[in-house]
């Protein structure tokens, strides 16, 4: 497959996701991934960190692949449940802030004297 040297999709963040990604956040196969590309459905990168190798995709190809095989619903569910755990992950981190956050507003309380506000 031929890539044009300024395929705006590439450079820009959150436009890609590596083969392992894309198996984990929309339940593909290395297989399915693989085959995507043979079809000509996918373009790919080739990369590496640390040594091991992996396969650079651009999200919104990977996202019509999976609408195609499994249907717009799937897609809709994945996408759903991606957000929410990290609408979750979010939430976890506010509160622990919350809790550090109160901690320290009861210490310096104490230490001006002042318990009533």
């Amino acid at each position: 497959m031929t890539f044009k040297p300024n395929d705006s999709a590439w450079p820009t963040k959150g436009a890609t996701l590596s083969h392992k990604s894309a198996e984990k956040e929309f339940g593909l196969t290395f297989d399915e991934i693989v085959a995507g590309i043979r079809a000509g459905k996918l373009q790919y990168r080739e990369n590496s960190i640390y040594g091991a190798p992996f396969l650079r995709l651009i999200r919104s190809e990977v996202e019509a692949l999976v609408s195609e095989k499994y249907g717009e619903e799937q897609l809709h569910r994945k996408k759903w449940k991606k957000e929410l755990l990290e609408i979750n992950r979010t939430m976890k981190q506010v509160k622990q802030q919350m809790l550090s956050l109160e901690t320290r507003k009861a210490e310096l309380l104490e230490l001006l004297g002042d318990k009533g506000s």
